[in-house]
């Protein structure tokens, strides 16, 4: 396989990652890392380099698309940053010293369980109980658009979701998959946020996080810009074609997308785990 063979392989590669990573709000990572590693022999730690900087490109097409149209909700974006940007600085400081395999085993079954939820609930249910005064002090409340309108939320369980982002910029600076699994459900189930505006929001996310493990990644000199150009390019096309799809898109098949792809996704991290392979 020449150089011009390899590239084009890595750019459709990273365009189907992109598209899948804006409509599900998961990032481009978990595509982009085993098709470098396992199809092309790309050493793990320059994957990573290189599917960080995808998921900042995922990030970058689909979360302009997603604010213009009003599903991202920036205040709780720009509160729960706080705890996945501390978490994925200290986990990529630490990456070269820490075992990931148990991560990604404990990982994985975590997933597991949540496409299990998640293709349980199959409607956005609002939430009714009692009012977050934290919510209410930071306007965190808002609404998104649907066919009959604007409607209306409210958030619940601040800290929970606070505690599950901290864990999932632990996740994005280990393993550099973005971990948008764990923001959407951390939103979607954790603190009642609809599934679109968790989605949405989560896009919004993930390029922050994977900036803030970028720059320590590249500082070690292990993002190749040979190999990050072609992968950036292609998730950017995908993730704008991707975000064009979520609007149009039933709640209902999108759970089902995202469950999915999140047990495809536990899987494939308990496999890689057992073996030795993250």
């Amino acid at each position: 396989m020449n150089l011009f063979e390899s590239t084009l392989i890595i750019w459709a590669g990273a365009v189907a990652a992109g598209f899948v990573g804006a409509l599900t709000g998961l990032g481009g990572g978990f595509i982009v890392v085993p098709l470098l590693t396992l199809l092309l022999g790309v050493d793990i730690r320059y994957a990573i380099g290189a599917s960080l900087v995808s998921v900042i490109a995922t990030s970058s097409g689909a979360a302009a698309a997603f604010v213009r149209e009003g599903f991202s909700n920036i205040r709780i974006g720009m509160l729960l940053e706080i705890a996945t940007t501390t978490g994925a600085i200290i986990a990529a400081s630490l990456a070269p010293f820490v075992p990931t395999s148990i991560i990604g085993i404990i990982f994985g079954l975590v997933l597991l369980q949540s496409a299990y939820l998640s293709s349980r609930k199959q409607a956005d249910h609002p939430y009714a109980g009692p009012p977050d005064k934290w919510a209410e002090r930071l306007r965190l409340n808002g609404s998104y658009p649907t066919a009959e309108g604007p409607r209306s939320y409210q958030i619940a369980n601040i800290f929970g979701g606070f505690v599950l982002m901290w864990f999932a910029g632990i996740l994005s600076g280990l393993l550099g998959i973005g971990s948008g699994a764990v923001k959407v459900l951390a939103m979607d189930q954790v603190m009642h946020v609809p599934f679109k505006v968790s989605t949405a929001t989560s896009n919004f996310m993930i390029g922050v996080t994977a900036a803030a493990s970028a720059g320590i990644y590249l500082s070690r000199g292990y993002i190749e810009p040979a190999l990050a150009m072609p992968v950036m390019l292609g998730v950017l096309v995908g993730s704008m074609a991707g975000a064009k799809i979520l609007f149009k898109i039933r709640t209902k098949l999108l759970r089902k997308i995202f469950a999915v792809i999140i047990l495809l996704l536990g899987l494939q991290l308990i496999y890689k785990g057992i073996m030795g392979g993250i």
